[in-house]
């Protein structure tokens, strides 16, 4: 943790719902003139999508299974290190894994591989990391003991799955055979490596579909945002003023005494009001520590790094 150059994490896997908190992160970012270094989980994958095709058919072949959620096919030591060094000196080193055609092009290189390493802006106010690992153990590597808030974004499993199938076989062309085969291979990691992270963070952000998504191998339609709930968990934070948020989110209630139940349609609203006085109060330090009394319009805010990068 770092007062002088905050850092905050995003946990979860892919279909969680973390680009929804990524928009809400966004929009903080512009209120409160916030330059943020923004870091995607899949910079720190220890391969690219060949050799990563390949190191995964010789995991097999041997009785074991490698995936993106275990550490074997990370670099958490340099995400580490990141977190150390920017904790220390508000800079560290990143790159990109680069998902699409689009993309791959622009850098001149091929889809599904990875950047050279390159050093971060140097004018940032705190970095977001967004990805598998914000809270993740591994032997003497600690991930969690860095960021200074730290949120999980955690759908239930069954709507999580729903959303990957609709985005591998929509998006990337995989047959619904092939995602069942990968959320098989990869169920002992995402038990072991991605969900012990969920008790570690400060804040846990869950989706809850109202509907039915018993067998998610079935599932004709995604359900929408208005026919989820999001359930709001503050587990290793102060505890707000619950009576407060009701008020500023309509329909809203509390399940337990450190729980906030809010109707889907409000995710990205419910995720600002709860965040914003703590991303306020992080940002609020880091300027008088640093001596900065004055943040000129002129400076920008928004995400910086990012593959389709957000400023004023």
């Amino acid at each position: 943790m770092s007062e002088e150059f905050p850092i905050v994490a995003i946990t979860g896997a892919s279909g969680s719902g973390s680009s929804s908190i990524t928009k809400a992160f966004e929009h903080i970012f512009f209120r409160e003139r916030v330059r943020a270094a923004y870091i995607q989980g899949s910079a720190f994958h220890r391969y690219g999508r060949k050799e990563m095709k390949q190191r995964a058919r010789e995991a097999r072949e041997e009785g074991w299974e490698l995936s993106h959620f275990g550490p074997d096919a990370n670099h958490l030591d340099k995400l580490e290190s990141l977190f150390y060094q920017y904790a220390a000196t508000g800079t560290g080193m990143n790159r990109y894994y680069l998902h699409s055609k689009k993309i791959a092009t622009d850098w001149g290189q091929k889809v599904g591989t990875l950047t050279p390493w390159k050093e971060l802006d140097g004018d940032t106010d705190l970095l977001l990391y967004r990805g598998l690992h914000g809270a993740a153990i591994d032997g003497d590597i600690d991930i969690s003991s860095y960021p200074d808030l730290l949120i999980g974004m955690v759908p239930n499993v069954n709507l999580e799955w729903i959303r990957k199938i609709k985005r591998d076989t929509s998006l990337r062309g995989y047959s619904q055979k092939a995602v069942k085969k990968t959320i098989l291979r990869r169920m002992s990691d995402y038990v072991n490596h991605i969900t012990p992270q969920f008790s570690r963070t400060h804040i846990n952000i869950q989706m809850i579909a109202t509907v039915d998504t018993s067998d998610p191998f079935s599932a004709k339609e995604e359900p929408t945002k208005d026919e989820c709930y999001i359930v709001i968990n503050f587990q290793n934070v102060k505890k707000p003023d619950y009576h407060e948020l009701m008020s500023l989110l309509p329909g809203s209630f509390m399940s337990r005494r450190d729980t906030l139940v809010v109707p889907g349609g409000m995710m990205i609203s419910a995720i600002e009001v709860v965040l914003m006085p703590l991303v306020h109060d992080l940002v609020q330090r880091s300027r008088e520590i640093r001596n900065i009394t004055d943040v000129p319009k002129s400076r920008g805010a928004g995400l910086l790094g990012a593959l389709q990068q957000s400023s004023t």
